[in-house]
């Protein structure tokens, strides 16, 4: 299986599986995290979701025999696009990031709201190279993650980070110790899952949303998002349990 899903409470975790020739995409992966992105979305039981990788590296981008084969073909490139896939889930994506993450597998990354990296890590997008250009969200994300400048730099030069200067510009959220990028997003995406699934939803789409409207349509949906958590269980149950003095019992709804 080019990848595969294991749901541990309410974490999924989708991990990539072509270590043998570095996570490449091709076809089968991109149908594959198809499903395994709807299913994600679709399952009440999933709140949050871990995106890693078997092998040495996170992914060094598109196959390139798959590629070449879809270049006369847009609706087979369009098949070929797996970060927009992940960027729909409405729930919280992490990612760990170990070796390589580059050209499309820079842009998967990308399509995460947390990203845990390995010390070694390194992140490029080097399409110019090979007379390509990102085609999977790359130049749309990265400015909104990096800023517009040393967005065009990256994209222009096709230089690659390191984990320490891609924390630096806020690319990724932590370095973890050496070998632990997996275990560390996994803790993290835990405690994320113990806190109320509607709420994470929403601030998710508040801070996404916003981000692609004016200051004013923002808070407009900041606004009605609050009131609609207002009239939702978990809101109910974590006011009882914090007068209470207990652990909330979130059920997502």
């Amino acid at each position: 299986m080019a990848a595969s899903l294991e749901i541990a409470g309410n974490v999924a975790a989708i991990t990539l599986n072509r270590p043998e020739v570095g996570n490449r995409i091709d076809l089968e992966l991109a149908y594959v995290m198809a499903d395994l992105a709807r299913e994600v979305r679709q399952r009440d039981d999933v709140w949050v979701v871990v995106m890693n990788a078997e092998g040495s590296d996170f992914c060094l981008g598109t196959d390139s025999s798959t590629l070449s084969e879809t270049r006369s073909d847009d609706s087979r490139l369009a098949d070929l696009r797996v970060s927009q896939l992940i960027a729909d889930i409405e729930k919280p994506v992490l990612c760990s990031v170990q070796g390589r993450a580059s050209d499309q597998g820079f842009e998967l990354v990308l399509a995460c709201d947390l990203r845990i990296s390995d010390p070694q890590a390194t992140f490029s997008m080097s399409q110019l190279s090979s007379g390509l250009m990102p085609w999977d969200g790359g130049t749309q994300r990265l400015p909104r993650v990096v800023g517009r400048s040393r967005a065009i730099e990256l994209l222009l030069t096709g230089m690659a980070l390191g984990a320490s200067e891609a924390r630096e510009i806020g690319l990724i959220s932590e370095i973890s110790d050496p070998g632990n990028a997996d275990a560390r997003a996994l803790e993290i995406a835990k405690s994320i899952a113990s806190l109320g699934p509607t709420a994470l939803r929403y601030v998710k789409e508040a801070v996404l949303s916003g981000l692609d409207g004016t200051l004013g349509s923002g808070l407009r949906l900041e606004a009605d998002l609050s009131f609609l958590l207002q009239s939702t269980g978990d809101r109910h149950e974590g006011i009882s349990s914090f007068l209470e003095r207990r652990a909330p019992e979130y059920r997502g709804n």
